[in-house]
């Protein structure tokens, strides 16, 4: 018991741990997520304040070269020029016309350049590419820009110029771009983790921790989980899981009943046995009293006692729910009949009218113990239907019929019927049940019996009293069907 105990122990921390770490794996894969689609977005944000920031200096070149044009001979003093190339961050400016290329202004020692780019032609791609090996290059590299600034249209700019101010501003730039994207991250995930975790990973542990605590005691009904009003896929969950757990819980009570009963009825047969096989040798002395009437019962007590002692014989044999197989053989039914009728003391003058109406020389393949066991609940349900109703009067029939190679028996009663509340599980063990007191067995029994020959047991009327109909196939129908189900 204690190991089973640890053992659940266990299970529970075990679902607890995973629950955690659900929760751990979900902010973390949140704040990824979003941190991806904020990279996404940063690359070309920055391709795209690069190409923003060369064309901003191209402008301010081809203003300087509009200045340096309209100079007296095309010349600007050193002063001049040196003033306008670090007003617009440059080295060097050339234009190039649709005819010509012209060199407007250098400093006086020009310079190595490392590398070209060209704003015209540049794709997206080369464009992030160029961005991103701006943060790899070395800072004091000297670069060389063409482009269209637009001023005037047609007209080429070219320019060369450090690349150590284009990459401190980009640094300042992605480094802002960075801070945002980081509390865009933080915000963006604690909202979608919080919005998860309350959709998702608490009705998770609400189920997983049910189905643990509801392992341990499944006959609790109190540990049964309580679904949700929710239309989703999670409502949907807790409302199956709990019909399942409410049969289950249902099935292994009435399986605990089942064990109690079978072990008390083990008991008591192996007890009654003993009773009986006394009484029948009591039975054995009536047998020579010469009275009319005894010699009339003796035999039908005899008859009932031994058919009593084989059936404890049989319950202590097999030790089990089941029934045994039914030991077929042709028999006429009418004496059968009314054998059940003098057992239950039919009829009963001033209260039950005992009709039984049978075809003439009727005979059916059958267990003759076990018909005699189905006809008596029958028969016995409808007595204390009558019983319960005080100064109730009434007629309990029985009809019997052959149709080819089937008997069709009917057990009617002019009594209250059955309820309601007892047809949907009619015959079903412990559920069917509409007299206070009664065990619920005896449809059940009947039920199995009736389909153990290979027929079945219906309620056909219930207007008026209760019409129940038993359909029992002669043997060779039943080998036939066997054959077909193996075929």
């Amino acid at each position: 018991m204690n190991d089973q105990s640890e053992r659940r122990s266990l299970a529970s921390t075990r679902v607890t741990r995973a629950v955690a770490g659900l929760s751990t794996k979900l902010l973390l894969l949140t704040i990824l997520f979003v941190m991806v689609a904020e990279i996404l977005v940063f690359v070309p944000s920055v391709s795209n304040f690069r190409r923003q920031w060369l064309m901003e200096r191209l402008q301010a070149a081809q203003i300087a070269s509009l200045a340096a044009e309209a100079a007296p001979g095309g010349r600007l003093p050193a002063k001049l020029r040196d003033d306008l190339l670090d007003r617009a961050r440059v080295k060097a400016i050339s234009v190039k016309h649709a005819d010509s290329r012209s060199l407007i202004v250098q400093m006086d020692a020009p310079e190595q350049v490392d590398a070209s780019y060209d704003l015209r032609d540049a794709s997206w791609t080369d464009l992030i590419g160029d961005a991103l090996m701006v943060y790899a290059a070395p800072d004091n590299r000297v670069i060389r820009v063409a482009g269209e600034p637009g001023f005037n249209p047609g007209e080429m700019v070219d320019v060369v110029m450090e690349e150590g101010p284009l990459k401190a501003a980009m640094l300042k730039y992605g480094l802002d771009i960075l801070g945002l994207s980081i509390l865009i991250s933080i915000i963006t995930a604690t909202l979608v983790f919080l919005a998860l975790d309350w959709l998702l990973v608490k009705p998770m542990t609400q189920l997983t921790r049910n189905m643990v605590r509801f392992a341990e005691q499944p006959e609790d009904p109190t540990r049964i989980i309580a679904p949700s009003k929710r239309r989703d896929e999670i409502g949907t969950a807790q409302r199956e899981l709990a019909a399942m757990q409410n049969e289950l819980s249902q099935t292994l009570s009435q399986k605990t009943r089942l064990a109690a009963l079978g072990l008390a009825v083990s008991k008591i047969s192996h007890d009654l046995r003993n009773m009986l096989s006394s009484a029948q040798l009591l039975s054995d002395r009536l047998a020579e009293v010469k009275d009319p009437t005894v010699q009339r019962l003796v035999p039908k007590l005899i008859a009932s006692l031994d058919r009593a002692i084989r059936l404890c014989v049989h319950t202590l044999d097999f030790g089990q729910a089941q029934e045994a197989p039914p030991s077929r053989m042709r028999f006429e039914l009418a004496p059968l009949v009314e054998e059940v009728g003098d057992s239950l003391g039919l009829p009963r003058e001033g209260q039950i009218d005992w009709m039984p109406d049978l075809e003439e020389g009727l005979e059916v393949d059958a267990d003759r113990d076990q018909l005699y066991r189905v006809l008596a609940n029958l028969c016995r349900n409808a007595v204390q239907a009558f019983e319960s109703e005080p100064g109730c009067i009434g007629t309990i029939s029985v009809f019997a019929r052959r149709e080819g190679a089937v008997v069709m028996i009917d057990v009617a009663d002019t009594g209250p019927g059955v309820p309601e509340q007892a047809r949907d599980r009619l015959f079903q063990a412990f559920q069917s049940v509409a007299r206070k007191g009664g065990s619920g067995l005896g449809l059940a029994i009947s039920a199995e019996l009736v389909k153990a020959h290979g027929g079945q047991i219906e309620l056909v009327d219930n207007e008026g009293g209760a019409t129940f109909r038993i359909t029992i196939p002669d043997m060779v129908v039943e080998l036939e069907r066997a054959r077909q189900r193996r075929a």
